[in-house]
């Protein structure tokens, strides 16, 4: 995120003991990873990422019991044993670190700390998605047991561009030393991890960060969790800081994704018979890249969605404005009002479908072909959606505006795993 004059207070990012996996401990690093909790969402995902290693920080991001309390204790144990045995061990000395993540399309580097909590309103770390309360609450619940945050956000900032200064000079100086970690994951992204230990390196970050204000580009649950997790407490300590991976996308672009939704009791017959009156439905070729493309070329004239889950796609498009006038609010920036999430929830979800924002009834599953796969095996309705521009996601945060939740998909996001923080070490 970038801003258009100096910020009185911007990002503070401050050193600490990382913890991490010992890798004579494990089989490999790689096998010890996961992607964010939110990513997976399939149960042979989270199965195949607890048997390809008995260590895999699943097990602590996503651990499996009957009740909500069992599962934070079960995560809590599991981190205590781990460290009791070697499997993990914190850092020697507190310590900032820069991360990189490159395939053969992209490379990605960015700066991993404990940065300073500070509410929407300050305008230095802006939200740009709303939230579900109960995964909030369930999140602060696990780093209330755990006393750890256990996997970084994804926040971005947009530095000055041209030759590197500040923090991306000192990124660019550190990653001609020798990693403390290097190891390829599964989808063939190599990741590398350095430690920055001079003081003035760490002064010239320091100066850099304090001019700039930083966008959520992954991470609004977890951001509001620390939120709630720092008002709880009487002083000042580690809970007003929360763990964070900050990205100058001035250097280093990210990809915007879109997220899309599973209604698990709705099938497709119904949710075209729905739509009769409200909006032009047409039944699109396959396969599903192709279909895609035709999303793709919709979308650019207005709001558009496809629909799967019955062996073929269909394209619904050209909502009716008197639906549109009845259902979305007239309080909003027209930017918000044209948004295809807003039109997905407030015409379709709560006007025509009548289908209510709970997890028992709407997944969100970032791969689209898993949301199509899933949708014909429950008979269900994937809505597949088209990405949202991250011009307009930066300008809705600007104006303290916030998407509906789930709208978006930044990315390459940092491996979970790599790198933890102790609420106890710092």
């Amino acid at each position: 995120m970038n801003t258009s004059g100096p910020v009185d207070q911007g990002l503070r990012l401050i050193p600490f003991r990382g913890l991490r996996y010992v890798p004579e401990r494990v089989g490999s690093l790689a096998a010890v990873t996961s992607p964010p909790y939110d990513v997976v969402v399939r149960p042979d995902g989270l199965h195949h990422l607890e048997s390809a290693d008995p260590h895999n920080i699943v097990r602590l991001i996503l651990p499996q019991a009957d009740t909500a309390r069992d599962r934070h204790r079960q995560a809590a144990d599991t981190l205590d044993r781990w460290l009791a045995e070697g499997v993990i061990a914190p850092d020697p000395d507190p310590v900032l670190y820069v991360y990189e993540q490159r395939n053969d399309e992209i490379l990605q580097r960015g700066l991993i700390g404990a940065l300073a909590l500070s509410p929407a309103a300050e305008g230095i770390v802006l939200p740009h998605e709303d939230v579900m309360d109960d995964v909030v609450a369930d999140r602060a619940e696990l780093m209330r047991t755990t006393g750890a945050h256990l996997e970084p956000l994804l926040l971005t900032y947009r530095g000055d561009g041209g030759t590197p200064t500040g923090a991306g000079a000192v990124i660019d100086r550190t990653v001609l030393r020798e990693p403390l970690l290097a190891t390829t994951t599964e989808d063939g992204f190599r990741h590398r991890l350095w430690a920055v230990t001079d003081p003035s390196d760490r002064r010239e970050i320091e100066t850099d960060l304090a001019r700039h204000q930083a966008l959520i580009a992954d991470g609004h649950h977890r951001w509001a969790t620390y939120l709630r997790l720092q008002r709880e407490q009487t002083a000042p300590g580690p809970w007003d800081y929360g763990l964070v991976l900050l990205v100058d996308t001035a250097r280093h672009p990210l990809q915007v994704r879109a997220i899309h939704r599973l209604l698990r009791n709705l099938p497709v017959s119904r949710a075209l018979k729905a739509l009769t009156g409200h909006f032009r439905v047409q039944r699109v070729e396959g396969p599903l890249p192709r279909a895609l493309d035709v999303l793709a070329e919709a979308a650019a004239a207005g709001n558009a969605f496809l629909l799967a889950g019955d062996g073929g796609f269909h394209l619904v498009d050209r909502p009716d404005p008197a639906l549109l006038a009845r259902t979305v609010r007239a309080d909003r920036p027209d930017a918000w009002r044209t948004l295809d999430a807003t039109v997905l929830h407030s015409a379709l979800l709560d006007e025509v479908w009548r289908i209510p924002d709970a997890p028992e009834h709407i997944g969100y599953i970032h791969d689209t072909a898993a949301a199509v796969e899933q949708a014909e095996r429950l008979d269900a309705t994937a809505v597949l959606m088209h990405p949202v521009r991250e011009e307009v996601v930066r300008d809705l945060a600007r104006q303290g505006v916030t998407m509906p939740r789930k709208s978006t998909s930044f990315g390459p996001k940092p491996a979970t795993g790599l790198v933890m923080r102790s609420l106890t070490l710092d």
